[in-house]
């Protein structure tokens, strides 16, 4: 993973030994270049956020005797997808981006198909969980290829564009998801998701080459990882933010893993559940595009932390409201809505401020900072999903609690001191709107 690292370091552009930069690294045009990356990244999108609308058929079709258990075929897969990306940068370094996507790619295919024929939740489970990996070798290679190409401002330029493309999979999977257990059963969505990955893997072999040339690759190393979680887990910076970012790695998945119940059983959406679930992801997609107005003026810091300490606020007053009752739809769904745009704003930046300390260690830390994230995340998001009880009660009061111990991880960072930083004002005008 150090190779990539370096490499994510060089300004404005990388080069491979004959000169060749940008797109044209791997002999593409930039525009189709953009949608490649934003495609293949968005395949894990579509995994989860499809699935929504297909967890009580799920449940239904497998005899699954505690319903809550339904929520495991989301869980199950972001576990996979956490625990994995550990060891796909080093892989990557070792034989190529290019094996290591493909291979992901099969895999993704493959047990997306596979899933479709499961004949116990058990098995199910274990497709999603395999399926979780093979997403995680897609989201490693594809960022390592973005690196690659790509350095200093332009990799930020070509990043906001891949996220303007990716931004759109959540808001409309749910109910491509809906579409389908409308006129079929809940096996063709992993048909569809699984042919998506075919046209995706058959796109990659003929028209994606290595960005990283076999002089630049690295001996595949347990001590680079070893070494680079020494580091991460020394600095204090790098090691509060990531608990941060466990924790609210935390919100969205207890959110994702409770929505369908929530607005399906407490509120009786049915088929409306798909446009609600659109409406918040929209929200995030809005939170995302201001921060990266706004945090040029104010700095990550000032954003990010007041962010969290309304976020905490706001799960609070969910939680006592819904300690007196069921509160009116509206007033959830508003709550739900800004509470998801905090988060937006949250996880960006505590990403930026986390890798700030580690220079050329970028992109070890990136990978660090994922799987523990991801990893940890899923496992307390999930274990919120499982209290769900019919009412909204352990959704809020999970946001609240991961929220404060948030707080406190920033303060420990920051030594005790919240909006500023030493060469925070710096480094908002360094990075500008590309955060």
């Amino acid at each position: 993973m150090s190779s990539v690292s370096e490499r994510s370091s060089i300004p404005q552009k990388a080069e491979h030994g004959d000169g060749t930069s940008g797109a044209a690294r791997i002999r593409m045009g930039i525009a189709e270049f953009i949608v490649t990356i934003a495609l293949m990244t968005a395949s894990v999108a579509l995994a989860i956020d499809s699935m929504l609308p297909a967890l009580q058929s799920i449940g239904q079709s497998f005899d699954v005797a505690n319903a809550n258990d339904a929520q495991l075929v989301i869980g199950i897969f972001l576990l996979g997808f956490g625990l994995s990306q550990i060891f796909f940068g080093s892989l990557s370094d070792a034989f190529g981006r290019r094996i290591v996507l493909l291979g992901g790619l099969a895999f993704f295919t493959l047990t997306s198909f596979t899933a479709s024929q499961a004949t116990s939740f058990e098995a199910l489970l274990v497709m999603r969980f395999v399926q979780g990996i093979g997403a995680a070798a897609i989201r490693i290679t594809t960022m390592a290829i973005v690196r690659d190409c790509f350095g200093g401002r332009e990799m930020a330029r070509v990043m906001s564009y891949v996220m303007i493309v990716f931004m759109i999979i959540p808001i409309v999977a749910p109910s491509l998801g809906q579409f389908v257990i409308i006129y079929a059963s809940w096996h063709w969505i992993f048909i569809l998701i699984g042919g998506i990955g075919a046209v995706l893997f058959t796109w990659a072999l003929t028209r994606m080459k290595e960005s990283l040339p076999s002089q630049e690759r690295l001996p595949l190393s347990v001590g680079a990882v070893l070494a680079g979680f020494g580091t991460v887990l020394t600095n204090r910076i790098t090691c509060g933010y990531m608990i941060g970012l466990t924790l609210f790695s935390a919100v969205i998945c207890a959110y994702i893993v409770s929505v369908q119940q929530v607005f399906g059983e407490v509120y009786g959406l049915g088929e409306w559940l798909p446009i609600a679930f659109a409406g918040t992801a929209g929200g995030i997609a809005v939170a995302n595009f201001a921060n990266g107005f706004f945090v040029r003026s104010f700095g990550m810091r000032r954003i990010s932390h007041a962010a969290m300490i309304l976020f905490t606020l706001l799960a609070s007053i969910g939680f006592v409201l819904s300690l007196a009752g069921t509160p009116a739809f509206v007033i959830s769904y508003l709550l739900f809505s800004i509470l998801l745009m905090f988060f937006a704003v949250i996880a960006t930046n505590f990403t930026a401020i986390s890798l700030e300390p580690m220079g050329h260690l970028a992109g070890t830390a990136t990978a660090i900072t994922g799987f523990v994230s991801t990893t940890g995340g899923t496992l307390l998001g999930a274990a919120v999903g499982q209290l769900f009880n019919g009412t909204l009660q352990p959704l809020f009061g999970g946001f609240a609690l991961f929220g404060l111990l948030t707080i406190l991880a920033t303060l420990w960072a920051e030594n005790g001191k919240l909006f500023t930083h030493p060469g925070d004002k710096d480094m908002a005008h360094e990075h500008g709107g590309h955060i």
